[in-house]
């Protein structure tokens, strides 16, 4: 009897992975679907090169996630930025007091943005260092060999995840202003679809907390999400904008000299100058955004109280939103995208709700939304890794603004290109994101 058991047990468990496998699929098949739809140039797709992405995403992540030895060693990387993360605790503690206990509820402002103020300390240091330009040069070049890619392109997809949107043009600064349009699409969506170092231990932190083991957990995912999810934003810049005469096109891969500071102390103090600015925006974005999201809900109760739409929300939703919001909106409207990302019917809404936020808004609403519900049950354990992969990238409206700055600055004859890419980069980088949601969602 016992063995019979355990036989049904195992079918059921198989069945189980069929499953998922099958609606990994069914999403992956989806997302590329959209991007085929929308694309320049159907006939130009390079259909080896999204296989070949493709292939090189999987075997990434199954590495990083699956294989003991690989996995000890990025585990070992992802220790160091815990102590860093420490060190940043301390540091804010020091500074703040008490204000900066994660133990209290004090907020959000004096743990986490000092965070991103030592990172970006520490991303500058290694650039000076040159350590940093080697990795971004291995990277770089691993993607050229296995997806057939420019130098520029594959300088500035590794470039991107390492360093922030603003920052991963510098490192192509000289290839900027002869970048056709299929190499600039390839460089906008990775910025969408990969995170900053900077911002990097500050997600760490947000969803860790204070629990040390959660901090490791969460940021083996998140540099996992950020590493595989250059491959995909390649691929589906490449289906959107292919490029029309790949004869053409420069290949040399040589990371260019980008001046770092003049000397180590220069370098630090030019890190702690942007990670200064970076933090400031960060707080003064969530500060406004939020109240935005606060004010919208007033308009949304009333309407809502006025016509009983509340309590049908509620009703319907078993009290997981309790009245018409911008939230409920939202996960509406991004619950299918939910759903082909393999997670459960009855999560779908509060997924969607975050991708619906992490879209219109930016990650870092989304992720404190995560963060608010990771603990009580309302999701799986599954669920809230899928989101962590889902939500791990810059791709939202005003990143648009912040790309045609950044990049336009220091290439003014692409500007014209940045304004009429800039919603197809939106789109590839959310797509990217999501694909490495899916395949993280078989994985784990």
């Amino acid at each position: 009897m016992r063995e019979y058991l355990y036989f049904g047990t195992k079918i059921e468990a198989d069945m189980d992975l069929l499953v998922i496998i099958a609606r990994a699929v069914l999403g992956i098949v989806a997302f590329l679907g959209i991007c085929y739809l929308l694309s320049a140039d159907r006939k130009k797709i390079d259909w080896r090169l999204v296989g070949g992405g493709l292939a090189l995403q999987i075997a990434l992540a199954v590495l990083m996630l699956k294989v003991p030895q690989v996995r000890s060693f990025f585990e070992w990387i992802v220790k160091g930025f815990g102590a860093m993360i420490a060190s940043s605790d301390e540091s804010a503690m020091f500074m703040f007091g008490e204000l900066a206990d994660k133990t209290k509820p004090y907020g959000f402002a004096f743990f986490v943005l000092p965070t991103i103020v030592f990172f970006s300390v520490v991303s500058s240091a290694l650039y000076y260092l040159g350590i940093l330009q080697k990795v971004v040069y291995g990277f770089a070049w691993l993607m050229k060999k296995t997806m057939r890619m420019t130098g520029a392109e594959s300088l500035a997809a590794a470039a991107n995840v390492f360093i922030g949107q603003t920052e991963a043009p510098l490192v192509v600064k000289p290839y900027l202003e002869r970048m056709s349009r299929s190499e600039l699409m390839c460089l906008m969506t990775g910025g969408m679809a990969t995170i900053a170092g900077g911002v990097f231990g500050a997600y760490m932190s947000m969803l860790g907390g204070a629990d040390a083991q959660e901090q490791q957990l969460f940021g083996m995912h998140l540099l996992t999400a950020s590493i595989i999810s250059a491959p995909a934003a390649i691929i589906a810049a490449k289906m959107l904008y292919p490029e029309p005469d790949p004869s053409k096109i420069n290949t040399s891969l040589e990371v260019p000299r980008t001046a770092a500071g003049s000397n180590f102390l220069d370098a630090l103090a030019r890190g702690t100058t942007d990670g200064l600015k970076l933090a400031v925006n960060v707080g003064a974005m969530l500060l406004a955004f939020m109240a935005v999201i606060y004010f919208v809900n007033k308009i949304f109760f009333f309407v809502g109280d006025k016509t009983h739409i509340n309590q049908l929300v509620n009703d319907s939703t078993n009290g997981s939103f309790g009245c018409l919001s911008m939230e409920y909106v939202m996960g509406i409207l991004f619950s299918p995208f939910a759903w082909l990302l393999g997670v459960e019917s009855s999560e779908i809404l509060m997924v969607g709700r975050m991708l619906g936020e992490k879209t219109i808004l930016n990650e870092f609403v989304a992720y404190s939304s995560l963060v608010s519900v990771k603990d009580t049950g309302v999701l799986s354990d599954r669920s809230v890794i899928i989101c962590t992969y889902a939500l791990c990238g810059f791709a939202n409206f005003a990143s648009i603004g912040i790309q045609i700055g950044g990049i336009g600055s220091i290439a003014p004859g692409q500007r014209k290109n940045l304004t009429e890419l800039g919603v197809k980069a939106l789109i590839g980088g959310t797509i990217a994101c999501f694909l490495t949601a899916i395949i993280a969602g078989v994985l784990v």
